[in-house]
């Protein structure tokens, strides 16, 4: 590791910035670094400029994509270069208004009845039935579970903001039989081990790169038309709730969103909303000629 990246990842960690957008964070200016093929504290800001461009015409970048790459570079030249002639203020991501993915409960059901591996299945299952991010399920511990309060406590969310989210006993049950297989004293989904090793000895959680596979040819295998990831079972959590009445502010809770704008999108996702302006629609227009 070179001394740039060493002092950039101990200026993240100073910040309190999460791992995972450490990771991504130098992976922007690693790709800036491979597009020049020179150390990019050397890049010059129209070489910036003219990347930013490339990225956008170019490579046709996601929006997410380019977000990253645009924090990530303003947090380099910014905090750990310190360099007042780069701004990135002139970078403008595209928007996008996207409605999410999202899944039938009938499909849920079949996508997690075609997982064959029982630490995946339970994995999922709680991911769907708690509104859980993918990194979240995987760091759940067993002091998470407070089966007295039927809540789970979700520790070091998005932000850094810990919450609790209710607790389904159809899931407290699953997680309960799931720990007694493997009786891991911190996790509750220990990584995987070597043949002949116990996985109460486990170091390190399930890696989320096997828990996304394993949703993948689940999904395949189950027919389900939709070009859904893990992360659609947190969407449809939120949906199926918003469908069968839970106020929209606790949804806000439970997902960990700080802005109710955000939770505000799964209203366009609901269809008790749109059957009843459906037919609202059809009955002021049914006396047109």
């Amino acid at each position: 590791m070179t001394p740039l990246r060493q002092r950039m990842i101990e200026d993240m960690q100073l910040r309190g910035l999460a791992a995972r957008t450490q990771e991504a964070y130098v992976g922007a200016v690693k790709q800036l670094a491979e597009h020049y093929h020179r150390s990019p504290d050397l890049i010059t800001p129209e070489e910036l400029r003219q990347y930013f461009l490339y990225l956008k015409n170019d490579k046709q970048v996601s929006r997410s994509t380019y977000l990253i790459a645009l924090h990530g570079l303003r947090f380099f030249y910014a905090q750990t270069l310190q360099r007042t002639d780069v701004t990135l203020d002139w970078v403008c991501p595209p928007r996008e208004k996207k409605l999410p993915v999202v899944l039938s409960v009938d499909e849920v059901r079949h996508i997690l009845n075609c997982l064959h591996c029982q630490h995946y299945r339970v994995c999922l299952t709680s991911i769907y039935s708690c509104g859980l991010r993918l990194r979240e399920a995987t760091h759940l511990q067993v002091q998470d579970i407070d089966s007295d309060r039927m809540v789970l406590h979700v520790r070091h969310g998005k932000g850094n903001q810990d919450r609790y989210v209710p607790l389904p006993a159809t899931t407290l049950t699953l997680l309960r039989d799931w720990w007694k297989l493997h009786q891991h004293p911190v996790w509750l989904f220990p990584g995987r081990t070597r043949a002949g090793i116990a996985p109460a000895t486990a170091t390190q959680p399930l890696e989320a790169t096997g828990v996304e596979r394993a949703f993948r040819l689940a999904l395949q295998e189950s027919g389900v038309a939709k070009p859904a990831t893990v992360h659609t079972l947190r969407h449809s959590y939120a949906t199926h709730l918003l469908e069968v009445g839970v106020n929209l502010r606790l949804i806000q809770a439970y997902l960990g969103h700080a802005s109710p704008q955000t939770t505000m999108i799964y209203t366009h996702l609901t269809r008790p909303a749109d059957d009843l302006a459906a037919r609202a629609i059809n009955q002021v227009m049914a006396e047109l000629p």
